[in-house]
């Protein structure tokens, strides 16, 4: 059976200012979320009103993966959800980096250095296109965010680092993923005993 890895990434209705400064992030409201599913290589959207499909899949996953999932993006989909998301399997690409430099890069800074490409935009044009109901710019926007956290997991884990861009020079991040455990597996195990 195929592993069920999911790269997640999602965007915001409203800026941290408008909610009171990070921290807030629980208030922040879903405009789209977008994931990649390893088992059938398949990209998808989902519009907030639509997020209860998400959470079936979200439930079903060996493993989530995302660059800043545990403190943004599971914070921002929390209050849609009728169980905790942190006890979800996951992988946050971020805790990798900040424990091997003492700090935070972008995803931006990862993508061009890892990939030779970076992203197409940045979360504050997100919100505009929500704002000016350009949904398809704005799904095409997030998806385009999912390519690219997919794209950096997936050298990470071929290459055990991945790159980042400091300064004029490129630097390596050492990371030591591996394929995840599948959950079903887990589960009968902890049955059996």
């Amino acid at each position: 059976m195929a592993l069920k890895k999911i790269v997640l990434d999602l965007e915001t209705q409203k800026l941290f200012e408008e909610v009171g400064g990070r921290g807030k992030n629980h208030l922040l409201k879903v405009s789209v979320c977008g994931i990649w599913e390893s088992a059938n290589d398949k990209f998808s959207i989902f519009t907030e009103q639509e997020l209860p499909k998400l959470a079936e899949l979200l439930q079903s996953a060996d493993e989530i993966i995302g660059f800043n999932i545990k403190e943004f993006d599971f914070e921002v989909l929390q209050p849609y959800l009728n169980f905790d998301v942190h006890t979800l399997p996951f992988l946050d690409i971020i805790q990798d980096v900040q424990r091997h430099l003492g700090r935070r890069v972008s995803l931006n800074s990862v993508a061009e250095a890892t990939l030779g490409k970076g992203k197409s935009g940045n979360g504050k044009e997100a919100i505009l296109f929500w704002r000016n109901k350009r949904l398809d710019l704005l799904k095409k926007y997030c998806l385009d965010d999912v390519k690219i956290t997919r794209d950096v997991y997936n050298y990470g884990l071929a290459n055990g680092k991945i790159l980042y861009k400091d300064f004029f020079e490129i630097k390596e991040i050492p990371v030591k993923w591996k394929e995840p455990e599948p959950r079903v597996a887990m589960q009968k195990q902890v049955a059996l005993f």
